[in-house]
């Protein structure tokens, strides 16, 4: 068994998907639309086939994005090795979203940064 795939509801559907080929080297299918609901999405397909939906639709709640709420809290992305992490952090410090934490080795043994990326979501960045 394996996890075909996540999604996600975002406020903006085509910066959301330039966030993630821009960073995360996504490749996007052509993308869907329901002309009666207005509903709209992409499917992005990351290096090891993982695949993130992004979504949005005319209605919908935007929330506050705390650290602790409960649910879904990031998602994180493994590069490979320290110098990816470091590099990706410093770009992405550069482009001016926050990095909360990091890059550092963490209690448990995994080197990581922790970013604010699109829209307040949380994403992390890993070997």
């Amino acid at each position: 068994m394996h996890i075909e795939h996540i999604a996600m509801y975002v406020n903006d559907l085509e910066a959301a998907k330039d966030f993630f080929i821009k960073y995360f080297y996504a490749v996007s299918n052509d993308g869907y639309h329901n002309k009666s609901t207005d509903f709209r999405s992409y499917f992005l397909r990351f290096d090891n086939g993982a695949r993130l939906e992004i979504m949005n639709k005319p209605v919908m709640k935007d929330g506050n994005k705390t650290l602790t709420r409960t649910g879904y809290i990031h998602i994180a992305f493994s590069l490979g090795s320290k110098a990816a992490v470091d590099e990706l952090t410093a770009r992405m410090r550069k482009d001016g979203y926050e990095v909360i934490s990091g890059p550092r080795t963490t209690g448990d043994g995994y080197y990581e940064s922790c970013i604010i990326g699109f829209e307040g979501n949380l994403i992390e960045i890993t070997i």
